[in-house]
């Protein structure tokens, strides 16, 4: 009997044993497999604006990392807090992301009462992207020159000097506001569902201006179709030698750039985000790719920042900033 027990007792192991190995083989196939269909970043702007262009530009080229397809859904709302809230809420199987920049993943917490997401808690960092200088615009026919020559203009026109944005709580929103309070002087914001409709109404002479990203403004300035003032970088971009800084002209000490990263939502598993971000880091190490994207004067970082813990990081003292901008300005989206 005891016996027969000790080989039911082995038998039994066995087979236990036998469909552990089998099920670990299972996840080690399916982890594998990721990703097995198309995964969809989610842009909260319209098509067209900056944060379309480098996300499909950087899409593009992870998704042939990755072997899938890399859809792009844009939707546009509220300064791109619409789309945060909807990857906030949606399925965390690892095939949604969020584009996530300054605007909706920084600042928001800090403008609005009522969020409906929290950056923090509610996403998971995947990658940080490069970030990318602003450069202050206005239509071919304004009369101001200079930045000194539009801050002039807008103290004797006060609320007369019209700004487009990419939208309420966009970083063309964000820094505009930062400069013009900065200065001092009063102008008209007028949000757009992205920097794409923006730029055409500032190029139109529908508006006097804008701040844009240099990835979509470069390809404006350099046809003639609309005049740089100055850019929000520390220093001069090689882009754009002739165009001075806000920290060598009126604003010493200014500086501002977008930042931008891609998020999972909560509780993503763990080997879905890692894939994501290590086929990401191998697209950063093409010289030739990243050269491409310096040439848009979009500013390469630090290789350890590109990563999902450093964006995690970089995400919740940003919010903390902008909390601390906000006290001291009376900053509110609400």
């Amino acid at each position: 009997m005891t016996k027969t027990l000790s080989r039911v007792r082995r038998t039994l192991l066995s087979s236990a044993l036998g469909w552990v190995a089998f099920a670990s083989a299972g996840v080690a196939l399916a982890q594998d497999a990721y990703p097995n269909k198309p995964i969809t970043w989610v842009v909260p702007f319209a098509a067209g604006g900056p944060t379309d262009a480098l996300a499909r530009h950087i899409a593009d080229r992870v998704a042939r990392e990755l072997g899938q397809p890399i859809v792009i859904d844009n939707a546009p709302g509220a300064g791109g807090t619409v789309g945060a809230a909807k990857v906030a809420k949606a399925k965390n199987d690892g095939y949604t992301f969020l584009v996530g920049h300054m605007g909706y993943m920084g600042a928001a917490p800090a403008l609005y009462k009522k969020l409906g997401y929290d950056p923090v808690k509610d996403f998971d960092g995947v990658f940080r992207f490069p970030d990318t200088p602003l450069v202050l615009m206005v239509r071919q026919n304004h009369p101001a020159k200079d930045i000194a020559g539009l801050i002039d203009f807008a103290k004797k026109n006060p609320e007369k000097v019209f700004i487009s944005n990419a939208g309420v709580g966009s970083s063309s929103h964000l820094i505009a506001a930062l400069v013009t309070s900065s200065a001092g002087i009063k102008v008209t914001m007028v949000p757009y569902k992205g920097a794409g409709p923006a730029l055409i109404d500032v190029i139109g002479g529908q508006v006097d201006g804008m701040l844009d990203q240099t990835n979509t403004a470069l390809p404006q300035i350099k046809e003639g179709k609309v005049r740089p003032l100055v850019v929000t970088s520390k220093v001069r971009l090689p882009q754009l030698k002739d165009v001075p800084t806000l920290n060598e002209t009126v604003m010493p000490g200014f500086e501002a750039s977008t930042w931008y990263g891609i998020y999972a939502p909560k509780g993503t598993p763990k080997a879905a985000v890692e894939k994501v971000q290590n086929a990401y880091l191998k697209v950063m190490k093409d010289k030739a790719y990243t050269g491409k994207m310096a040439e848009q004067a979009i500013q390469m970082l630090p290789p350890e920042q590109y990563t999902g813990d450093a964006l995690s990081k970089h995400t919740e003292s940003e919010v903390a900033r902008w909390r601390a901008v906000a006290a001291r300005s009376g900053l509110s989206l609400d």
